[in-house]
C-alpha cells in the first residue's frame, strides 16, 4: 500500500540582513503575535540562513524562502524567488 501524501512546503517572506557568506544568505523573519494576557500586539523575529545558490541577493531585499532538506548544520531553507530588490 503506496499513499500519496501531498505535503505543502513550509514557505516565510522576509528581509536580506546578511549575505556575507558564500551561497548563503540570512532572511529575518518577522510576525506579529498577541500578549496572552495584556492582548497588545508584539512584533516577534527570527533569523533563517538560507541556500542561495548563484549569490543573487542583496542587503535589503525582500524575499521568499522555502524549508527543504537540510544542507548543512545550520541550513534547512531554500531561496524560492526575490520578491523586491533594495535600492
Amino acid at each position: 500500500m503506496t499513499e500519496n501524501k501531498s505535503t505543502k512546503q513550509r514557505t516565510e517572506i522576509g528581509m536580506v540582513t546578511s549575505n556575507k557568506m558564500d551561497k548563503t544568505i540570512v532572511v529575518l523573519v518577522e510576525r506579529r503575535v498577541q500578549h496572552p494576557v495584556y492582548k497588545k500586539i508584539i512584533k516577534r523575529s527570527k533569523k533563517f540562513h538560507a541556500h542561495d545558490p548563484e549569490n543573487q541577493c542583496n542587503i535589503g531585499d525582500r524575499v521568499m524562502i522555502g524549508e527543504g532538506k537540510p544542507v548543512s548544520k545550520t541550513k534547512s531553507w531554500r531561496l524560492l524567488e526575490i520578491l523586491e530588490r533594495a535600492d
